[in-house]
């Protein structure tokens, strides 16, 4: 697999101690993606309006645990850095005060070009419980 820009979510793009862009590829570039598609909420990409689980479009909406679970399984079996098998492990934590919080999310899958476990956690900010 080819390198890409090292641009994690949210954050701005890592520069090596050279001062140049940084690269990422294998596992580090599987969460990348990952991250990228439960994050992009559907129809943002012109070209591929399927593209996109929208996670946080959840943001100041009722959220439910197995609902969140279900968009990141199917999300998760439609891209390519994940294997199928073994089946991604998924855990939701939804913080029980009331009142505006964070979803917690966790994903333990196996990298598809690494084939090594992967770890991936991130929270959703503002979602309603």
């Amino acid at each position: 697999m080819m390198p890409d820009l090292h641009h994690q979510w949210g954050a701005d793009l890592l520069l090596t101690a050279t001062g140049d862009i940084a690269l990422v590829q294998d596992g580090p570039l599987g969460q990348q993606r990952v991250l990228r598609r439960l994050l992009t909420n559907p129809n943002d990409y012109v070209w591929h309006p399927e593209y996109g689980g929208g996670l946080g479009a959840s943001v100041g909406r009722p959220v439910a645990a197995g609902q969140i679970e279900s968009v990141i399984r199917t999300q998760m079996f439609r891209e390519a850095a994940v294997q199928h098998a073994p089946e991604p492990r998924v855990s939701i934590a939804i913080p029980d005060a009331p009142g505006w919080t964070s979803v917690f999310v966790s994903i333990v899958y196996v990298d598809g070009s690494a084939l090594e476990e992967q770890h991936l956690q991130f929270a959703v900010p503002g979602g309603y419980a």
